[in-house]
């Protein structure tokens, strides 16, 4: 049987860290470290923890644990941060190999996104009993995928994108259904004909697969440390749980499967159980 997903409303190398706790690399340096540095609702939080034996501990204020990448030399950790965070300060706190523990602050700015209208099909906004029981499904199930926490071995986090073709919605777009709003787009939307192969944007063990409500055909990968990524609205699955995929390995085809207008790929990053925008993992 498979198992049941969905999400809800709809480096280069680590070896020059961030100039300060959440400071932006400069840019120069930018344009070849990955995922780029954006502290707004929806980006990365580049955090420098500086020089350590061994690799430091992290967490959110949530106690949520985040991906720290790096050498004994410069360790950082990558805070992904949640659509909904509001603006102004944060912290995170971290753990030495010893068991000390330091708060490390950075501050989230405001950023305005566009909003989308959208019609769609009426039973895919106003559920049926039946169909709003398996909603409650997926959603019980997707709370198990987001906590996914494996060992990190990446240290180069560029990612290639996954289909060619036109981005026709973006990351963080208010999502307006049939006049009722919704929450926001939780992912970069890519256009391309049904049947276009969908690959592996980086080296990753398949946690989940299955045919859901909302997004249809769909498959997430565990690429370590809370870094995931998903995969929606395939017309086939060609990966099967616990299979071990490398960059450019081929997972599924794009398709119109589940609550879309026409075919495209929906594509979604996850760090620490926030959705951020894949753009700041991609080149151009």
């Amino acid at each position: 049987m498979h198992r049941r997903s969905f999400v809800l409303g709809s480096v280069g190398l680590l070896a020059l860290p961030a100039t300060g706790a959440g400071a932006a690399p400069s840019s120069a340096k930018a344009a070849t470290v990955w995922p780029h540095d954006a502290q707004v609702p929806g980006g990365v939080a580049r955090l420098s923890l500086g020089p350590s034996a061994t690799r430091p501990e992290a967490r959110t204020e949530a106690g949520i644990p985040l991906l720290v990448l790096g050498d004994p030399i410069a360790w950082t950790a990558l805070v992904g941060i949640p659509l909904a965070a509001t603006p102004g300060k944060a912290r995170i706190t971290v753990r030495a190999g010893d068991g000390a523990e330091r708060q490390i602050a950075y501050a989230i700015a405001s950023k305005q996104y566009s909003e989308q209208r959208l019609k769609v099909a009426p039973g895919t906004v106003d559920l049926s009993p039946a169909d709003q029981a398996r909603y409650e499904r997926e959603r019980a199930h997707l709370a198990g995928v987001m906590a996914t926490f494996s060992d990190a071995s990446l240290q180069d986090l560029e990612m290639r994108v996954p289909v060619p073709g036109r981005r026709s919605s973006s990351f963080g777009l208010r999502r307006v259904f049939n006049g009722q709003s919704r929450n926001p787009h939780s992912g970069m939307d890519i256009a391309a004909a049904t049947g276009t192969p969908v690959l592996a944007p980086l080296p990753g063990k398949v946690i989940d697969t299955g045919d859901y409500f909302f997004n249809g055909g769909t498959v997430w990968l565990d690429h370590g440390g809370g870094l995931l990524t998903m995969y929606c609205h395939l017309s086939r699955i060609d990966a099967k749980a616990g299979e071990l995929l490398q960059t450019g390995e081929r997972l599924g085809a794009v398709g119109a499967t589940g609550r879309v207008t026409g075919p495209h790929l929906h594509w979604s990053v996850m760090l620490n159980r926030a959705m951020v925008d894949p753009a700041l993992f991609i080149a151009g």
